[in-house]
């Protein structure tokens, strides 16, 4: 009889403990701030972000600012996670010590108002508009009316680096834009109000804008598209952390998290491509920077 109470006892002060440990727990995760690109935010970060939060009770605090602050403010600890769609510069002091993970694929699209009555445009003519060798939309098949160019601010923004690099093959090549906007964001927002608009932005944000996307040679940024190869405009986006973070290992399953299969699924749920899932496109890239120097861009 006295052996069974001990036991009760035992088992009464076991349960007792895990149910006052819970909580304790949960105060202990740490919340994690992302800093980083627009595209990558509504790409997949926010849905990943929530999942991993009632998956493990972490908080990720989901922030903007463009990738150059989501890699400089990781590699000086101001931030515990970045987001970026464009590789760190080598050589610049500021974005250095980090570690970039390849999480997904964006394209980079061609938008316009949506009463714009032209839905296609080469390559080729692409690079016309952005040389200013095009200025009107009747040259494209559309109204007589001068194009209204937008463009990021600088030249190492996600988008403006990346569009640099395929279609000129050329990070300083400079751009005959009307307008220049600090992110993302603005300059979505006002090709939704402009008839005579043309811009370059990410896939990921822009489905969720008013706007018409340009096919590209013919060929839609579809899903399937995308993760084919068959759409040319295509960029790996990254998620950037420091080795000498003091959250690092929380940091790592929260990376390591976005490539089980309940990651993907939510990342495939916001319409984008998880990185793993088309690896030919990584191949597509590393040819076409051989074929780069022969050319003017990579397509």
């Amino acid at each position: 009889l006295v052996m069974k109470k001990k036991h009760s006892i035992i088992v009464v002060w076991l349960i007792s403990l895990a149910i006052w440990a819970q909580p304790i727990l949960a105060e202990q995760q740490p919340t994690l701030r992302w800093v980083g690109c627009g595209i990558s935010k509504k790409a997949y970060l926010v849905a990943l972000a929530k999942a991993y939060e009632k998956k493990t009770g972490v908080v990720i605090d989901v922030q903007g600012g463009g990738a150059t602050r989501g890699i400089r403010e990781v590699a000086s600890m101001s931030a515990d996670i970045g987001g970026s769609c464009r590789r760190r510069i080598f050589g610049i002091e500021e974005e250095s010590g980090i570690t970039q993970v390849p999480v997904a694929w964006d394209a980079l699209v061609v938008i316009t108002h949506k009463n714009n009555p032209v839905k296609d445009i080469s390559l080729d003519n692409l690079r016309k508009v952005y040389l200013g060798e095009i200025t009107n939309w009747r040259q494209l098949g559309g109204n007589d009316a001068a194009i209204e160019l937008f463009a990021r601010k600088g030249k190492i923004s996600g988008v403006g680096r990346t569009a640099r690099k395929l279609l000129f093959n050329d990070y300083e090549q400079e751009f005959a834009a009307t307008r220049i906007f600090k992110s993302s964001g603005p300059l979505e927002k006002e090709v939704v109000a402009n008839p005579n608009a043309l811009a370059i932005s990410g896939i990921s944000s822009v489905r969720k804008r008013d706007v018409k996307i340009l096919k590209l040679d013919g060929k839609s940024p579809s899903y399937e598209n995308v993760k084919s190869g068959n759409y040319l405009l295509y960029r790996p986006l990254y998620l950037v952390y420091n080795e000498n973070s003091r959250h690092a290992d929380v940091i790592k399953d929260f990376i390591r998290y976005t490539d089980t299969e309940e990651g993907r699924d939510v990342i495939r749920s916001n319409g984008t491509v998880p990185y793993l899932e088309a690896l030919n496109l990584m191949k597509n890239k590393l040819q076409e920077s051989k074929l780069a120097h022969q050319e003017s861009g990579l397509h």
